[in-house]
């Protein structure tokens, strides 16, 4: 009997009874050979009549019809709450045939997906016990309504250092698998790795970096399978380049020297943190003010609220008050081919222009983030995991941060944490004495403990003011 349902299942038109019955090429094969057959019997019980098959809904005759892929998920765990990933939800686009974020806002919805209703079941469909987890690289893209329906969880860039143990553990062994490498073939030193991750990969993940891994794997399958080659390769800092060519970014260092007018600023990227150099030139003019280096208009209007905080505190800073009339003052952000916006650079800007005014120079060895208000209030600034990330592999060790960034802290990598000073800076007051070289009247206040319930500070030497 299961058989005879099998074959009328899959030869049965099941919306034409008298065709099947009669003209089909499979029960009139049966016929011809088995009269009597099983299949030929139970067959008028698996066809429709001519009302029935009229009644059927016509979105579900077309050959191929399935149920929705949420239903179908649900039908493969077997459970009424499973875990669905929805992958790269911001990459969603509608056509003539739907859009699918219009379908999701009832899906998501936890306040009406109890009577979810697929196109195919026709019934309702309880999902209100479905966990669904999607992902993204961007929120721009994503409908501001379906949005509204989740919790968004941002999730940082991998530090170097959670780098180093990714491709340790599990990249490269994986490249060295797929490639039919043995275990000891190819042996990469911690530190050629960490060439690897600094100068060929500047991203949050690590697709490129295993891509390197990839291309490493590839060419000592070929020196093994050479006649020459030994069975053993070593890649190391002095063979890199024979491998994954000519280093795609140079190691970040610091001036030589303290300079006027030169500020090491902190900047974050899709990619990760950055550092981001901004240099000021004042010259003999009539009070111009000139912006360079593809800014967008928020960094402009930062570079604006910077020298109405000066011109208004010029006695304060020991800024000649009428320099807005005599001086012209070119402020510039390097690498002008890359896009920089942003409020975060305001307190540079600010410092960059006090240094250039006053002929103060800047401490090197000093970075800094933060938005300015026009009375020199030093404002909360995002991505500051991020950007204490460039600042050590820039090789900074004084980072200062607003006060208001002092409980994320917290977030930033131990690592990273233990190797760099943090100064919490509430007003420009505070950041103009740490960063300038002026003769020291009380030293700035160094964080020495995450901020809690119990907050520890110490006056630390050697700090100018």
């Amino acid at each position: 009997m299961a058989t005879a349902g099998i074959k009328a299942a899959a030869y049965c038109l099941n919306f034409a009874p008298e065709l099947a019955l009669h003209y089909g090429g499979t029960p009139a094969q049966e016929r011809k050979s088995k009269p009597d057959s099983e299949f030929l019997r139970a067959l008028p019980e698996h066809s429709q009549t001519y009302e029935e098959a009229q009644a059927y809904a016509p979105n579900k005759t077309y050959i191929g019809a399935m149920p929705g892929r949420i239903v179908e998920a649900i039908s493969r765990s077997g459970a009424m709450n499973p875990l669905l990933v929805l992958d790269e939800i911001d990459k969603l686009s509608g056509d003539y045939r739907g859009d699918p974020a219009s379908a999701l806002l009832e899906a998501l919805d936890s306040e009406q997906n109890h009577a979810f209703r697929d196109h195919f079941l026709e019934i309702p469909l309880d999902l209100s016990q479905v966990m669904f987890i999607t992902t993204a690289n961007s929120l721009d893209t994503i409908p501001r309504p379906l949005l509204d329906r989740m919790e968004v969880i941002q999730l940082s860039s991998y530090t170097d250092e959670e780098k180093l143990q990714i491709a340790k553990n599990h990249l490269l062994p994986k490249q060295m698998k797929e490639h039919g490498l043995k275990k000891g073939s190819l042996r990469i030193d911690e530190e050629t790795l960490r060439a690897i991750i600094r100068d060929y990969t500047r991203e949050s993940g690590v697709r490129n970096l295993e891509r390197c891994f990839g291309e490493i794997c590839r060419k000592t399958d070929m020196e093994i399978l050479s006649q020459e080659a030994p069975k053993k390769i070593t890649v190391t800092g002095g063979n890199l380049e024979n491998y994954l060519g000519v280093r795609k970014f140079l190691p970040d260092r610091l001036p030589c020297t303290d300079q006027v007018g030169l500020v090491t600023g902190l900047a974050w990227t899709s990619v990760g943190g950055e550092t981001l150099e901004v240099e000021v030139n004042v010259m003999d003019g009539s009070g111009k003010l000139e912006l360079t280096g593809n800014l967008g208009d928020v960094m402009k209007e930062s570079a604006h609220a910077a020298l109405s905080y000066i011109r208004a505190n010029a006695q304060k800073l020991g800024v000649a008050p009428d320099f807005y009339k005599m001086k012209d003052i070119h402020v510039h952000f390097p690498e002008g081919a890359v896009p920089k916006d942003g409020p975060s650079a305001g307190v540079t800007v600010c410092t960059a222009i006090v240094s250039a005014l006053t002929g103060v120079s800047v401490r090197r060895d000093i970075a800094m983030t933060g938005e300015i208000s026009l009375r020199g209030r030093v404002m909360r600034i995002g991505g500051l995991r991020e950007k204490t990330m460039a600042a050590l592999r820039h090789g900074v060790r004084t980072v200062i941060i607003p006060k208001d960034n002092e409980r994320d802290l917290e977030e930033i990598d131990q690592t990273v944490r233990r190797q760099l000073n943090f100064i919490s800076a509430q007003t420009m007051d505070t950041v103009l004495s740490a960063a300038l070289n002026r003769p020291a009247e009380a030293s700035p206040t160094i964080l020495t403990e995450l901020p809690g319930d119990v907050r520890t500070r110490v006056q630390k030497p050697g700090l100018r003011q």
